[in-house]
């Protein structure tokens, strides 16, 4: 079945222009500038059932989000999430495509359990997936037996989260770093300076009103993240690994990263629409819903983000989406688990802060701290999509290109569109932005050529 997106402004490798996209089955047949003289009889050939009318809209590759936490790895009688949810969900925000991590139940730390994930995304997934191997204190020669094409990367805790996989043994890491044949992406946070942390906090406030969220960015601070990210990226250089430091969260940590080109880069780095969009002062409304580690940290780490991502020390945006129940966050603050739902939004969060000819939008709560900025539209679109392909080695995917698989997202700008808990679709049934007006509309997705909510397809990766 051949469809027409007709007339798009699309964004795409670095170019804003008016044209059109042709799919045929689950590939894009063709793109066609608006001047191009083919384009006016493939349009008159087709029936005007086949032909959306995509004038005025965005037309973007499919995110390709590179850390999700969708909880469901198959052996729990209740996640917090699922496949089948997260999955719909993702898709109704404009991911087409997710890197699902390996603290489930069971974890994700040998070939059986991949197998049964991909079973189960098989399964229930609207989406397209991969996976993470998670490395633990005792699989690292498991890990390095895996043959590299089947899964996306390793997953590294240097510090303790959801699902504690915290690798601390030193002759291990070495093991891993040098032998590795996968890009090694890790949870950077010091767990001794998280621990001392702790303990003082526990000993001042537990059980007082002070105990509040607020208290997280104490006990996970930058002197946390800064030296396990430090000392992670010298043992990546030591032994030319490819390394990619997962939500960056602060300031410090920007000056261990290089903006090279992301081809010459071994060492890489992300953040997420949560560390760019809410910072400490988000803590006295929200408190333990945006409890997430690392800790969302202050104004001016926030600010450092964004031009990071701008500079290009910051090569990928996901959203560790990571839903836990309500009642669960609603728990006093040493109690919460840390974690936030986000990935129906993030390109909505992500696009709030741009229009079409680039210029910063500027709104009530955060644009004048942004406007002084003039952001680029297709820097969204190759933090989200292109580079996420190219670092992991995502084959056909990312990029609007002939030939390539038809995953597209078409979005309206200049519509408000107000988040409300009935219309989440995560089965958490919650989100930190509720309330929250964005000036876009996901108008129409397609995964794989189909636009309807199908399912994915497995990802896959080059070595």
């Amino acid at each position: 079945m051949k469809t027409l997106i007709h007339n798009a402004t699309i964004v795409n490798e670095g170019r804003i222009f008016v044209g059109s996209v042709l799919i045929d089955g689950d590939r894009i047949a063709e793109v066609f500038e608006t001047s191009d003289p083919r384009l006016r009889p493939v349009a008159e050939g087709l029936p005007s059932a086949a032909i959306a009318d995509a004038q005025g809209l965005l037309l973007l590759p499919g995110v390709i989000d590179t850390h999700v936490h969708f909880r469901d790895g198959g052996n729990s009688e209740n996640p917090a999430g699922t496949f089948y949810s997260e999955s719909r969900a993702a898709r109704a925000g404009g991911v087409t495509s997710v890197i699902d991590m390996p603290n489930t139940k069971p974890q994700t730390t040998g070939l059986a359990e991949l197998e049964a994930k991909e079973a189960l995304a098989a399964r229930d997934s609207a989406v397209n997936y991969g996976f993470m191997l998670g490395a633990t204190n005792d699989n690292i020669d498991t890990l390095l037996a895996i043959e590299p094409t089947r899964y996306a990367a390793i997953k590294l805790f240097l510090g303790s989260s959801t699902g504690n996989m915290l690798v601390n043994n030193p002759e291990q890491l070495d093991h891993l770093f040098r032998d590795a044949r996968k890009l090694i992406v890790a949870h950077c946070e010091q767990e001794e300076v998280i621990q001392a942390n702790m303990v003082n906090a526990k000993l001042e406030h537990q059980g007082k009103p002070t105990e509040t969220a607020a208290l997280h960015p104490k006990i996970r601070n930058n002197e946390a993240c800064f030296l396990s990210t430090y000392h992670a990226i010298e043992r990546a250089r030591r032994y030319g690994t490819r390394f990619h430091v997962a939500h960056i969260s602060t300031a410090t940590e920007l000056s261990l990263l290089s903006n090279f080109e992301l081809d010459k880069k071994h060492i890489t780095a992300e953040v997420t629409p949560n560390h760019l969009w809410f910072d400490d002062r988000d803590y006295a409304e929200l408190g333990n819903l945006i409890k997430c580690n690392p800790a969302i940290k202050t104004a001016d780490d926030r600010l450092a983000l964004w031009a990071a991502l701008e500079d290009d020390l910051i090569d990928t945006i996901a959203t560790d989406h990571a839903p836990h129940p309500l009642e669960a966050k609603q728990r006093p603050y040493f109690d919460a688990p840390s974690g936030i739902p986000s990935i129906q939004h993030s390109l909505q969060m992500m696009l709030e802060v741009v229009v079409g000819s680039g210029q910063w939008v500027v709104d009530s709560t955060r644009g004048q701290a942004l406007s002084t900025t003039n952001y680029p539209l297709p820097t969204i679109v190759q933090k989200m999509c292109h580079n996420p392909a190219l670092l992991f080695g995502i084959k056909e995917r990312g990029f609007i290109r002939k030939g390539y698989k038809a995953d597209l997202v078409l979005v309206r700008p200049g519509v408000e569109e107000m988040v409300t808990r009935e219309s989440l679709l995560y089965k958490c049934g919650w989100s930190p932005l509720e309330g929250q007006t964005f000036h876009t509309h996901i108008e129409r997705v397609w995964v794989n050529g189909d636009d309807t909510v199908g399912h994915g397809q497995p990802l896959q990766f080059s070595k």
